[in-house]
């Protein structure tokens, strides 16, 4: 009977822990479908935050490569009165993470692309 507590008493943690989370990202940045994302693209920062190796190999046409693990650092690339819009290959952990901070540093007008690059049907660069 205890271990049945615990089981529950864990679903509901991690329930509590999803909720959380998927309310900081709700604040920080909108999620956008396919349509909505490539009107802002003209208008907007469009970053790809994968590695060099899979952005040379696929990208959205115009796309800036800024790896999640150099964000921080390339920061001054980045317009804080343009939107930002961010994608990875599916909507993953690091696209959710560089919002938040992205946030935390001022940006206001941020975009992630809903299911990214795998799920875009727009046009892409391929080599």
């Amino acid at each position: 009977m205890s271990t049945l507590y615990v089981l529950l008493l864990f679903v509901a943690v991690l329930g509590a822990w999803m909720g959380f989370n998927y309310w900081r990202l709700r604040r920080a940045a909108k999620v956008v479908e396919n349509h909505d994302f490539a009107k802002k693209i003209y208008s907007g920062q469009l970053i790809d935050l994968r590695e060099p190796t899979e952005y040379r190999k696929k990208h959205i046409m115009g796309a800036r490569n800024i790896p999640y693990q150099q964000l921080k650092q390339s920061l001054a690339a980045l317009r804080k009165d343009k939107p930002v819009l961010l994608y990875e290959n599916d909507r993953g952990q690091f696209v959710t993470q560089a919002a938040l901070y992205l946030k935390k540093q001022g940006f206001n007008d941020i975009y992630i692309l809903s299911y990214g690059l795998n799920s875009w049907d727009g046009k892409v660069k391929t080599n």
